[in-house]
């Protein structure tokens, strides 16, 4: 079967699904908090950011972003989804390249519109503060924004599809990313640079000491997701739907 076809049937498959929308609204909405309030932050403190202050919510709107692409494909492993749609595409990689895409575009689209939504809210409400932020980090943080989100996605669906579980994956994914880096901290150098969410938002960042630049630190992150991507088409391919 033609691609075109298999991709839109799972985007139908994604529109009809109303906890994804609600996962996508959740996030835009903490990020747009968060950055609305930016102007109750310690505007003179030395380590004060602005570009981070504005782009803050990212944090924890990431769950929401890691929810969207958990339960994007753990919905097909309940009532025989799977098999279902396998009998209608036999051809396996085939239909999880088209599940991939299918909550990449809405993924990057909603994660766009938030980086467009954060700076704007949060440059007014830090004021003068935020003078300071250069044009071009602004433009490198909203595009950075709505891949970072997107990759958060696809790592949370890969790993989906490995486990066949959404709350597995989101009892994996949500301590790994809220929890990890900070237990870990100095004591482990500069190697929590390379964990997926701190190497991602790095570009978030008007500088930053790691020894990753900003869209080195997204490359870290892409290969974090390809990866849970590769593991998560090795299992439906390898496995019995």
């Amino acid at each position: 079967m033609p691609f075109a076809p298999v991709l839109h049937s799972e985007w139908l498959k994604i529109r009809t699904l109303r906890s994804l929308y609600g996962s996508l609204a959740a996030l835009l909405a903490v990020a747009a908090g968060f950055a609305a309030l930016a102007g109750t932050s310690d505007t003179q403190s030395p380590d004060f950011d602005p570009l981070l202050t504005v782009f803050l919510g990212i944090g924890p709107a990431q769950i929401a972003a890691i929810a969207f692409g958990a339960l994007a494909v753990s919905s097909e492993f309940q009532g025989g989804g799977l098999r279902q749609a396998l009998t209608a595409v036999p051809q396996r990689g085939r239909w999880f390249a088209a599940k991939a895409v299918a909550v990449a575009f809405p993924a990057l689209a909603v994660g766009l519109l938030t980086g467009v939504v954060s700076l704007l809210l949060g440059r007014a409400a830090l004021g003068e503060a935020a003078d300071g932020i250069s044009g071009p980090a602004q433009v490198r943080a909203v595009v950075a924004c709505g891949i970072y989100l997107t990759l958060m996605a696809l790592l949370a669906l890969g790993l989906a599809a490995l486990l066949r579980s959404g709350i597995a994956t989101l009892s994996i994914l949500i301590p790994f990313i809220l929890v990890v880096g900070f237990v870990i901290g100095d004591a482990a150098g500069g190697a929590t640079d390379y964990l997926p969410d701190r190497a991602g938002q790095i570009a978030l960042r008007s500088a930053s000491d790691s020894s990753l630049g900003p869209w080195a630190g997204l490359t870290v992150t892409a290969l974090w997701a390809a990866a849970a991507l590769a593991a998560g088409a090795w299992s439906v391919r390898r496995r019995d739907a």
